[in-house]
């Protein structure tokens, strides 16, 4: 009877089909791999894993692409060559009347685009912020909106409702809604989403299903087991932030960045 069920299992795993990864697109490598790019951010590409993060988003160079949030721009080094000749890339970022440290950011991320117009002078600038936002991008024009580590802010700033809605409102019918947020794990406490920047998997996709949006893919591309998750003082306790200073420095370098959900929505036809 073991081995007839065993002899089963076998055969029935031998003719399930292997599905491989995508492809990436030679041209995103390209980008990737573009002088445009600070060897700062090249080198945490070990934990953000730019090339399989957005070939599992379904990235096409023709598409009209938003990022929400961009901050300094890492991400914008990547999509806004790769985006340039076909497609349509647009940055939303802090609302730069909000204060000073967000004018502040909000310069500097102008300052970077003027500094390369061989690779950004095609870059729209929005605004994404409570209250605003993105007026560069009409409703139901976006093919793609992309956000990376973002959902934590707007969960604690009490707007995380109001910015899915955006989301589904930029996008159009069928358009992707991609998501890279650091992970909290379901057994722990919800009230950690209040102040850790970790969110739940499941708060994450209740916003977006709320949103309109259907949950259509999850991977671990971003994962890191070694993240223990609770930390003095949150996920910015890990690399890059060490908001802990020199204590235990090694010990969080050793784990490196964040655990982190990377899950892609889709607006329905």
């Amino acid at each position: 009877m073991t081995r007839s069920y065993l002899t089963l299992a076998l055969a029935a795993l031998i003719a399930t089909p292997v599905v491989a990864a995508p492809a990436v697109d030679p041209a995103l490598t390209a980008a990737i791999n573009g002088p445009q790019r600070s060897a700062a951010n090249k080198a945490r590409d070990a934990y953000r894993h730019p090339a399989e993060t957005l070939t599992f988003f379904g990235l096409k160079p023709n598409q009209n692409v938003v990022e929400i949030s961009p901050s300094a721009g890492w991400y914008t080094e990547i999509l806004a060559p790769y985006l340039k000749a076909k497609g349509s890339y647009t940055a939303a970022g802090s609302d730069p009347a909000a204060s000073e440290r967000a004018a502040k950011g909000v310069a500097a991320f102008q300052a970077k685009l003027a500094a390369d117009p061989a690779a950004y002078d095609k870059v729209k600038v929005g605004v994404f912020a409570k209250g605003v936002y993105d007026k560069a991008t009409p409703a139901g024009s976006a093919d793609m909106v992309l956000t990376f580590r973002n959902v934590h802010n707007w969960y604690i700033g009490g707007f995380a409702p109001e910015a899915f809605k955006a989301f589904y409102a930029m996008l159009k019918p069928g358009g992707t809604l991609g998501v890279v947020e650091h992970h909290l794990p379901e057994s722990m406490p919800d009230a950690m989403q209040e102040k850790s920047g970790y969110m739940k998997q499941s708060t994450v996709v209740k916003l977006a299903e709320a949103a309109g949006f259907k949950l259509v893919g999850t991977s671990n591309i971003n994962a890191n087991p070694k993240d223990t998750h609770d930390y003095p003082k949150g996920v910015w306790t890990l690399p890059p932030n060490y908001a802990e200073g020199e204590t235990d420095k090694a010990k969080y370098a050793a784990i490196g960045e964040s655990d982190r959900m990377t899950l892609k929505f889709v607006k329905p036809k």
